[in-house]
């Protein structure tokens, strides 16, 4: 609100309109700009992992863990990780700045978030469930902060910062769908929970590995 408040938007000129935007706009070649192709590849799997990993806490809790209260359960959970996505979200920034690592930090980022959900592969309990839920936290607020900082550096032009801006939101809307539909037949026929963590796991750890397929970022 500060920022709608008080920061003024460059007066543009008068009577001056840009061409109508089209379809094809939308589309940014991965082949003329391989780094913001796998800069979206990247973001995609790691919210993907992250979205199979969290949105399913409910169930888990319930089927898995036996947890007796598990609607309370997924708001203690939810406190957790919330709690360490603050905690790590400016500092992860500021280290990277000050280091002057982007795809390390994302890649530290991805590991840790990776390592949370790994602990719910193999341990379906409620103090292992609380301390994935920090875990994954911290891991999340590092990525959140570097990755975004890192993806304004693949952008392929100025003039379409906006949209292509849009163009990276869609790997972060299309996981929180595709994600409850992915676990449900995983649960059912791929391993049960332990399936669903062990592949919120290796989407994770492999998101992390292709950002160092960006060439153009430190």
């Amino acid at each position: 609100l500060p920022f709608v408040l008080l920061t003024r938007d460059p007066v543009e000129p008068g009577g001056v309109r840009g061409p109508a935007v089209r379809p094809r706009d939308f589309w940014v070649s991965p082949r003329l700009h391989p780094d913001f192709g796998w800069a979206w590849l990247t973001r995609f799997l790691v919210q993907l992992g992250n979205a199979i990993g969290t949105l399913y806490l409910l169930y888990f809790l319930k089927d898995a863990v036996r947890y007796p209260d598990p609607e309370m359960g997924v708001l203690y959970l939810t406190l957790l990780y919330t709690g360490g996505v603050v905690v790590t979200a400016v500092a992860g920034g500021v280290v990277s700045d000050r280091l002057g690592k982007r795809k390390m930090m994302v890649g530290v980022s991805s590991t840790v978030m990776a390592a949370g959900s790994l602990l719910l592969t193999f341990r379906h309990t409620w103090p292992a469930a609380m301390v994935a839920a920090v875990v994954l936290g911290l891991g999340y607020g590092i990525y959140v902060a570097v990755d975004q900082a890192l993806i304004t550096q693949v952008l392929p032009a100025a003039v379409d910062r906006a949209k292509d801006l849009g163009v990276i939101n869609i790997a972060n809307s299309a996981p929180q769908v595709l994600g409850p539909a992915l676990a449900a037949p995983i649960v059912a026929y791929a391993g049960g929970y332990a399936g669903l963590y062990l592949a919120s796991t290796v989407v994770t750890v492999v998101g992390g590995v292709l950002v160092w397929r960006i060439r153009s970022v430190g």
